[in-house]
């Protein structure tokens, strides 16, 4: 008997998309295809080209390339994963409708490879019978064209199914969700990821409270500083302060969210920002690459959720509700500014 063949479909690729579909294609038997929007005709027409430190410069040939997620819908396809890396914009759209007709019931499982707190909602609330793996990825990529992606560092990403409100009791649903969970970190580590490693819902979700006190302090204080990059808020004083201040309020809430302490081995703040100043690719965060192209932030999910989290535990985070404040407030004046521009010009 031939063996089974894995079909994977990436939506949103982009730089991470891109990378970790590069990664997912030299497992076994696994085909994987991708949904683009401004870099399809790169990618119909040569593939992505990569660089990386890690793995050297190779071109990855997609076994599809999609325009949109009709497209990918209409080829009829049993997805065995569906990985999301899109940006998460709750505040936009839900984009859980987006994978409408594209998923087969007991068979496709949703891995949500995205930054923030509760982006895992909307999906479960859509797709209640489906698998859904959570994702926290460290990786550093950009795409400086389209379809031409640099992978500058780190590979470590973290997977756990979702399963919030399960007794302790292992029931046929988690025990598919944890095996799924197991079955995708193992083609990653057969495409050469060695630091993909497995985590339960619970530790997940803690992972991703400590990528928050990263993203939350360095994404919101790189844009409201003019753009500069994280080594260099580091290296000044006062900067590197408020860094610090902002990581302690969310590692010090987050055991109060969570219910149980942070694992000990997790970075502390101190930790986080020492490796930073190491950092000297010049790598932005992609809050501040949004924001300097006059796109929408991740806000809701990177500031504003944890606030509201909080706020239902009876806490304040006055830290992040300041960065959150300013921020949307300056987000929604550029969009109230370009829509009044737009209308000028009828």
């Amino acid at each position: 008997m031939p063996p089974t063949t894995t079909n994977i479909l990436i939506l949103g690729a982009g730089a991470i998309g891109a990378f970790y579909a590069s990664r997912l294609a030299l497992a076994p038997n696994t085909l994987v295809s991708v949904i683009c929007r401004s870099n399809y005709t790169a990618v119909t027409q040569r593939g992505f080209t990569i660089t990386s430190p890690t793995y050297g410069a190779y071109t990855f040939v997609p076994a599809h390339v999609f325009a949109n997620p009709a497209e990918a819908a209409a080829a009829n396809i049993a997805w065995d994963y569906i990985l999301v890396s899109t940006k998460a914009l709750p505040d936009v759209s839900d984009d859980s409708e987006i994978l409408t007709g594209l998923l087969e019931g007991g068979r496709t499982a949703v891995v949500l490879v995205q930054n923030g707190l509760g982006v895992e909602d909307p999906y479960a609330r859509r797709f209640p019978d489906t698998v859904i793996l959570s994702a926290v990825t460290i990786a550093s990529a950009a795409q400086s064209e389209p379809g031409v992606i640099a992978h500058n560092r780190w590979t470590r990403i973290s997977i756990g199914p979702y399963l919030p409100n399960t007794s302790a009791t292992t029931t046929s649903r988690t025990r598919t969700a944890i095996d799924r969970n197991k079955d995708f970190i193992d083609m990653l580590r057969a495409g050469g990821i060695a630091d993909a490693e497995e985590y339960t819902h619970s530790k997940l979700q803690m992972v991703r409270w400590h990528k928050i006190a990263i993203n939350a302090s360095m994404n919101p204080s790189a844009v409201l500083s003019g753009g500069t990059p994280n080594a260099s808020m580091t290296l000044d004083p006062e900067l590197h302060t408020h860094l610090r201040g902002v990581m302690q309020e969310v590692l010090s809430t987050a055991p109060k969210v969570l219910g149980t302490s942070l694992p000990a081995d997790f970075a502390t703040a101190d930790a986080i920002l020492n490796s930073t100043k190491k950092n000297t690719s010049g790598s932005k965060p992609s809050m501040l690459i949004d924001w300097e192209a006059g796109r929408r932030m991740e806000l809701e999910v990177i500031l504003g959720n944890p606030i509201r989290m909080a706020r239902e535990r009876g806490l304040e985070m006055p830290r992040l509700q300041s960065l959150y404040a300013l921020l949307r407030m300056a987000q929604e004046n550029r969009e109230r500014a370009k829509k009044e521009k737009e209308k000028s010009r009828l």
